[in-house]
């Protein structure tokens, strides 16, 4: 019976200590073949994390396809896809676990490669401190420097520079110092807390788990103890209380809780608290989590709070100190990591996902692009994969956020490709802008409604789209004067019109047809206000742009009309001779030709003009204005 109790005493001592080891989360980044894999794979080999089978499976990996003569490639513990085996190299974020007697770690070894940028950005969101690799050989390289920049921008506050395969340059302290010195110099403009130097071979575990008698020249700590005594001790505890409404908990008429994980800051039963963005106030009458009910919450804790007040609140607020609540805005500046292969231009519209809250967003302005290697400002016009820029966003509504150098957890974002559900880029807030305080939304007595019914009409926008050469110009100028035949008021905004005159400053990059798009939208949507049948005759080849003008437009008055026909016969027809002078090269990014044209998935008519008359296509687009109650 002792021994059992013995045994139980032990367990229960050996739990308590588990539960009582602090955690630091870190990442490995830099180079390709800087030797991060190598690096983790030692540490979990000589913390004794993996079992005898992983060890004879290594062994065995090792000489079919590890890339050290005669010896275990710790990589292969860490380069877990086929593609990285087969090529030496690391491609996804590889997360692994292992810990000593003083601490626990969860470490995320990142890809070297500069197209995989976006996940080394992804381990770092969530690291408190960066491994960066240099090859001894090499010296400080570009991805040393992005990555850098990186880690610094997502609030990583500590970094250890390991100088790594010392052995291939015979340990000499030189080629250490000369790296740490030109290190110290780049990192000047960086916001790192601390940042230690550490000379090491990854593959011989020099400065691993204790000096390294083949560098006696180093006094400093190993790895290890960098890593089991580095202060982390996080600040979210200690910030003003957060919690992203992720549920609201309506099981019965006498109960309504709001669920979520505290982002930062201790809530406790009497807290006065806000909900933003609304900024309405109440006090905490419960908490409840998973081990019943408590009289305290702290950041981390996923909890049910219960407020005293029935106050509207939704998925996606925020509630939040009363004393120092977030700050709420539906415009702000902020960094943002690029991270999608086609480009960003301003003026398009995405989702932006911030906590619990998904909302339509755009570029408004991209203020800089950003050199990661001098921190030079650049001009840009648009963000190409893996671009680091300060942007203005604007918003369809206002959200809660605290400054990302506050709090990381409600001052980051990313945005979302609303066709494909692609994450396209990371972001961190800066600062919020404010609008002028005297622009209000006057009150006019005649609306939309009251201009139609003087017209007897029914405002709506049809909006063309199609190729060069396709007849869009050509039906909507029969519709238009079919229209007015039935005493209809009508206007036509056309592609080459307008940039006679509001548009006349916007050429034909990608970038300025994003803008161009967004103008026609814009003065659509005015024209419907006034009662008008607006005809909108553009190629607008994105339907990124031709979405954000239907979002304008209220009610279901958009209508967009396809006018198809294939390129050879839109070329064929060139009625302006515009494809002969693409082809030729005197007419660059030509819809078709040299810029791409990016069909509707289902348009509200679709004409096939290759096989319709302008008579029947115009006849056509009439008799669905008739079965959509327009006239």
């Amino acid at each position: 019976m002792n021994k059992i109790s013995d045994a139980a005493e032990t367990i229960a001592t050996y739990l308590s200590d588990e539960n009582d080891k602090g955690l630091l989360r870190f990442i490995t980044c830099g180079s390709v073949d800087d030797g991060k894999s190598t690096l983790i794979g030692r540490l979990l080999f000589d913390s004794k994390m993996i079992f005898e089978d992983q060890f004879s499976a290594l062994e065995k990996d090792s000489k079919k396809v590890g890339t050290v003569k005669d010896g275990i490639d710790f990589a292969l513990l860490v380069d877990g896809l086929q593609a990285e085996r087969e090529q030496g190299i690391t491609i996804d974020v590889a997360y692994r676990f292992f810990n000593t007697k003083r601490r626990k770690f969860i470490v995320a070894d990142t890809p070297g490669h500069e197209q995989y940028t976006r996940n080394m950005a992804t381990g770092a969101s969530t690291a408190d401190l960066a491994i960066i690799l240099v090859d001894a050989r090499k010296g400080l390289l570009t991805q040393t420097r992005r990555h850098s920049f990186i880690a610094s921008l997502l609030g990583v506050k500590h970094v250890i520079l390991a100088v790594n395969k010392m052995d291939l340059v015979g340990y000499e302290q030189h080629v250490f110092d000369n790296i740490v010195t030109a290190y110290a110099s780049f990192s000047n403009a960086l916001s790192f807390q601390s940042i230690h130097y550490l000379p090491v071979s990854a593959l011989e575990g020099d400065n691993l788990f204790g000096p390294s008698s083949a560098m006696p020249w180093y006094k400093g700590s190993h790895l290890l103890e960098l890593l089991e005594t580095v202060d982390i001790e996080s600040d979210t505890t200690g910030a003003p209380f957060r919690m992203p409404v992720q549920w609201v908990n309506r099981p019965n008429l006498n109960f309504r809780g709001f669920s979520g994980t505290i982002a930062s800051g201790v809530a406790n039963v009497g807290d006065p608290i806000q909900a933003a963005p609304a900024g309405t106030e109440s006090t905490i009458a419960g908490i409840l989590s998973q081990s019943g009910e408590v009289e305290s919450a702290s950041a981390g804790d996923a909890v049910t709070i219960l407020l005293a007040d029935a106050i509207d609140i939704s998925r996606g607020d925020v509630l939040s100190s009363a004393t120092k609540p977030s700050e709420v805005t539906d415009q702000f500046s902020a960094h943002l990591i690029w991270m999608d292969d086609q480009p960003l231009f301003p003026g398009r519209a995405y989702l932006l996902k911030i906590g619990t809250q998904t909302v339509s967003a755009t570029v408004s302005e991209i203020k800089h692009a950003i050199n990661v290697n001098t921190m030079e400002q650049l001009a840009a016009k648009e963000l190409t994969l893996n671009t680091v820029a300060v942007c203005n966003l604007s918003l369809d509504r206002a959200i809660a956020f605290d400054p990302y150098s506050e709090n990381r957890k409600t001052g980051s974002f990313i945005l979302i490709d609303r066709y494909n559900n692609h994450t396209v880029a990371a972001g961190m807030i800066s600062f919020g802008l404010r609008r002028a305080t005297n622009l209000v939304w006057q009150d006019i007595d005649i609306d939309r409604d009251a201009r139609a019914n003087l017209k007897g009409q029914k405002p709506c926008v049809l909006w063309f789209t199609g190729l060069s050469g396709s007849g869009k110009s050509t039906v909507a100028n029969m519709v238009e004067r079919r229209l007015h035949g039935m005493s209809k008021h009508t206007y036509i905004l056309d592609g080459d019109n307008v940039r006679h005159g509001l548009n006349r400053d916007l050429g034909f990059t990608d970038a300025d047809r994003v803008e161009n798009i967004r103008r026609v939208g814009e003065t659509a949507k005015l024209f419907v206000d006034a009662g008008i049948i607006t005809i909108v005759s553009f190629i607008s080849p994105f339907r990124s742009e031709r979405q954000m003008a239907r979002d304008l437009i209220e009610g279901g008055s958009f209508i967009e009309v396809f006018v198809d026909a294939p390129l050879e016969v839109c070329e064929a027809r060139d009625p302006k001779g515009l494809y002969e002078k693409a082809r030729g090269g005197a007419i660059k990014n030509f819809t078709g030709i040299d810029s791409p044209y990016e069909a509707p998935f289902s348009p509200e008519i679709h004409l096939q003009t290759a096989d319709l008359s302008p008579v029947e296509a115009a006849e056509k687009v009439l008799e669905g204005l008739k079965n959509r109650g327009f006239f």
